[in-house]
């Protein structure tokens, strides 16, 4: 997969460079509260500025609108969080209230070779997640040159993902071109044992990923309460756990599949006795998957057990090549953190494999068990690769062509 990147543009001075980053990020009475997005697109911003380009920076934040048809957009979601702290890595750093019209348009046309513009959430207008056309054409009048540098967001067919590449010569910035260099190895060259550990909340977002690395899979281990659908379908109560009704039976047809490795032991936070009475109160037990059917329906599944956790354990040390999307479980709360926290150790334990580590809810793992902070950034940063996209990293692994990478191939014929 060759893409049209950046230093390929044979000059750059005075050039508007319209640049889609992925400044997506979680946000707190006011402050990023995780920068990781935000850092690894600050090389290819260094390198346009350092170039003599105008850099003018698009990108979205949540979702401000209650649903598509509500006419109210919520204030909450503006980027001025996001220019605060990018103020700081970037001192010459202008900010615009919106994204279109007017304002921006005289901003854009004072700018100066070199400068760096922000300008406001393009998801304060419906257009940009209709995949408007005329929404993509306002866009695209500000620049000469469109730059796509959000990976986490590249799976949307969105106005400023692919339609504004209708109107521009589209590029990849160095952070997606390196997602794509990356996740293609595991696709095109993988090396074996290839380990997949799935984890996590729904089953929805990652089953096309798991049917296609079943492909090239060796084992897929299963955790989180994506476990809990296979549960279900194999007939165990799994009480109150978090589960997806509509993908019942599609995950009946998986459980066929001799490569996918579920825990055959969790721990569940139990209120109650057992189903044949008891004192009612709220316990954390490790039961085998069998011993469910014995407890009332007032049970979570909530983590996988300690025999799980060495079955996982063993398979991940004899890895090399791991693609890990997903928590093993609740681990927010200690009690329910040592599934995690244990299979975190493996991965980063096996000093010989290749590793792909993707989604929000992972990333939030590493880092509160001390890993991505410190030893990934370090000993680990040639090998280890954190993915920016959950979502976008699964649908490329599971084969699709992506609506923002297509436009960017060298042989893509729009």
């Amino acid at each position: 997969m060759k893409l049209k990147t950046l230093k390929t543009i044979k000059n750059l001075k005075n050039k508007r460079v319209l640049v889609r980053v992925g400044f997506d990020c979680p946000t707190k009475n006011g402050r990023v509260v995780d920068d990781s997005r935000i850092q690894q697109a600050l090389l290819t911003i260094e390198y346009l500025a350092k170039h003599k380009a105008k850099v003018i920076l698009i990108t979205h934040l949540g979702r401000p609108f209650k649903n598509q048809k509500s006419k109210i957009k919520n204030q909450n979601y503006s980027l001025k969080p996001i220019y605060k702290y990018l103020k700081s890595e970037i001192q010459s750093l202008k900010f615009v209230d919106d994204c279109i019209g007017p304002k921006v348009e005289k901003v854009v046309k004072q700018m100066k070779p070199g400068e760096v513009v922000l300008l406001e959430n393009l998801r304060f207008y419906p257009q940009e997640q209709e995949n408007d056309l005329r929404f993509a054409k306002k866009l695209a009048d500000l620049a000469d040159i469109y730059v796509n540098e959000a990976f986490s967001n590249s799976h949307r067919l969105h106005s400023s993902m692919q339609a504004i590449t209708k109107y521009l010569p589209s590029y990849a910035g160095f952070a997606l071109e390196k997602e794509i260099k990356y996740l293609s190895q595991f696709l095109l060259k993988p090396k074996h044992p290839l380990i997949v550990i799935i984890g996590g909340k729904k089953i929805t977002t990652k089953l096309n990923a798991i049917k296609n690395l079943l492909k090239l899979a060796d084992q897929v281990l299963i955790g989180g309460a994506v476990a809990s659908n296979f549960f279900k379908a194999s007939g165990y109560k799994i009480g109150k756990s978090f589960f997806e009704p509509k993908m019942i039976k599609t995950v009946q047809g998986l459980l066929k599949n001799k490569k996918i490795i579920l825990p055959f032991d969790v721990k569940v936070s139990a209120k109650g006795g057992s189903a044949s009475g008891g004192k009612t109160q709220k316990r954390s037990l490790n039961l085998n998957i069998g011993e469910l059917n014995n407890l009332s329906n007032n049970f979570e599944i909530l983590d996988i057990g300690p025999g799980t956790t060495k079955m996982f354990e063993k398979y991940i040390k004899s890895a090399k090549m791991i693609i890990w999307n997903g928590p093993m479980g609740y681990f927010e709360d200690k009690v329910f953190s040592q599934g995690t926290k244990a299979i975190t150790a493996a991965v980063f334990n096996n000093n010989k494999a290749k590793i792909i580590i993707g989604g929000g809810e992972t990333i939030a793992a590493l880092k509160k068990f001390k890993v991505y902070s410190l030893r990934f950034k370090v000993r680990d940063k040639n090998r280890v690769f954190v993915s920016t996209g959950g979502g976008a990293m699964l649908e490329f692994l599971s084969g699709k062509e992506l609506p923002g990478i297509k436009p960017l191939l060298i042989n893509n014929k729009k």
